[in-house]
């Protein structure tokens, strides 16, 4: 499903316009940036918990050389899925 299909079918379900829909969908994942940006979780009952994970610096090697690289220390967002959309799924 790509973004528009997402905003068409927010439009359908809510009863509102597509305009209204991707405002709706911009100001949503606009907010859970910020926070996540603020390291806060978002929790939504039932449907899942957006996270902040920290990935400590570590060692590598490039794979076309050998050479061994340093990776610095990272931060990326996770997700982890709730009951409620773990069950919708099945």
């Amino acid at each position: 499903m790509t973004k528009a299909d997402l905003v068409n079918a927010m439009a359908e379900k809510a009863g509102i316009s597509k305009t209204d829909a991707e405002k709706a969908l911009k100001a949503f994942t606009d907010a859970v940036s910020e926070a996540l940006k603020a390291g806060e979780k978002v929790a939504l009952v039932g449907f899942g918990t957006f996270s902040v994970g920290e990935r400590a610096a570590r060692s590598g090697q490039n794979p076309q050389t050998g050479a061994k690289i340093d990776i610095a220390a990272s931060k990326s967002p996770k997700f982890k899925a709730g009951k409620a959309l773990k069950d919708a799924v099945q």
